[in-house]
């Protein structure tokens, strides 16, 4: 077994400094080999959920690797997400990995829904292409961001407003009444499915799109109405965002996934309570992450300027992004090197036992032939 060191990294932004609690806005734990300064070093980040103490910190170190487990000023914040400074904040820990930890190559790890924001860090490190989030400036420190010189796509979604529209329901005729149901759009009624029909399906994702360009309107319109109040901005609830038909019907995008099931467990139980993606926003936010028109956090814009050598990995009993998903990300990316691998696992390689040391390997002998 080798001796790993975790070291707790708390570093300001060039657009936030530190809080008046005390707190950084750019925090991670730096895991290594004892007694050794890796030249290769992976970084992984994700819009809310706190990555610094991610899973694969600890067995990469083992395999010879530093794993910078990164934090922006949005852990936990996700309703208050801004993609232009959650770039930036990402940029400071690829910083502090080439300019203290000595790293020569870093490799980007875009895990879960992180997938899409490693992929957009990537993207617009070679050059900024995005808009600024309405009502706000575009930071000049987003033009220095540093690039990446390895992109791993694991378990990852396409993108973040992709995924909350494909788990969107439908059905809800209120926004602001979590209980309003069109029966003609229910998923969870049996007179519907499963199994469902292809017309069913079609009509189904038409109404998901549809949700979710609703909601960007309203957003404007609010905005607008704000403006004459002298208000900037205000939150709002969405509920509803467990409804992906792919969770009630194996047939759909066949894989070893549980049927009848999420990552909140019963998918009908978590649709009708208050835990989901999304679940609270402001205006801008909403536009900034979840808007299908608007949110530059769509995958393929990016997925299609990444040219450095990537790998895509996806596991075979996962719940929530399916084999399509993973396929998608695989031939959006622009990359003349790269390789799609399906594992057995669920999303996050809790089972079988060795999923998580089995990935490990996987990487640590693609990063060998590459790095």
């Amino acid at each position: 077994m080798v001796d790993v060191t975790r070291t707790f990294i708390s570093l300001d932004s060039p657009t936030a400094s530190r809080n008046g609690a005390g707190f950084h806005p750019c925090q991670g734990i730096y895991v290594h080999p004892t007694g050794t300064m890796p030249k290769v070093a992976l970084i992984a980040t994700h819009y809310n959920v706190d990555f610094s103490e991610h899973y694969l910190g600890e067995f990469m170190a083992e395999r010879g690797y530093g794993f910078l487990g990164w934090n922006t000023r949005f852990r936990g914040l996700e309703q208050y997400f801004l993609l232009e400074h959650a770039l930036i904040d990402i940029g400071v820990g690829v910083r502090w990995l080439r300019e203290t930890a000595g790293v020569e190559t870093v490799v980007l790890l875009g895990n879960s829904g992180g997938g899409s924001l490693m992929g957009a860090y990537q993207s617009q490190s070679t050059g900024v292409t995005m808009t600024v989030t309405p009502g706000m400036r575009l930071p000049d420190a987003l033009h220095e961001i540093g690039s990446g010189d390895l992109y791993i796509s694991l378990c990852a979604h396409g993108g973040r407003p992709e995924v909350l529209t494909d788990w969107f329901d439908p059905s809800i005729v209120d926004e602001g009444d979590p209980t309003s149901i069109d029966p003609d759009l229910n998923m969870y009624d049996e007179a519907n499915g499963p199994p469902y029909s292809h017309d069913f399906i079609n009509q189904y994702r038409a109404a998901q799109k549809a949700r979710n360009d609703k909601i960007t309107d309203w957003c404007f319109e609010e905005l607008d109405r704000l403006k004459a109040h002298g208000m900037a901005d205000r939150a709002f609830n969405l509920y509803r965002t467990w409804a992906d038909l792919r969770l009630m019907d194996p047939t759909i995008d066949p894989s070893k996934r549980k049927p009848r099931w999420c990552y909140a467990g019963d998918p009908k139980a978590a649709n009708f309570s208050p835990r989901g993606i999304g679940l609270t926003n402001t205006l801008r936010t909403w536009l900034s992450m979840w808007s299908l028109r608007e949110s530059f956090c769509r995958g393929a814009p990016h997925l299609g300027r990444i040219t450095a050598p990537a790998l895509v990995v996806q596991a075979d009993a996962d719940t929530g992004v399916f084999p399509t998903d993973a396929q998608f990300i695989h031939d959006s990316l622009a990359s003349s090197d790269k390789t799609l691998h399906m594992i057995e696992g669920d999303h996050y390689l809790e089972t079988p036992a060795r999923a998580r040391s089995d990935v490990a390997d996987l990487i640590a002998d693609w990063l060998a032939a590459k790095a």
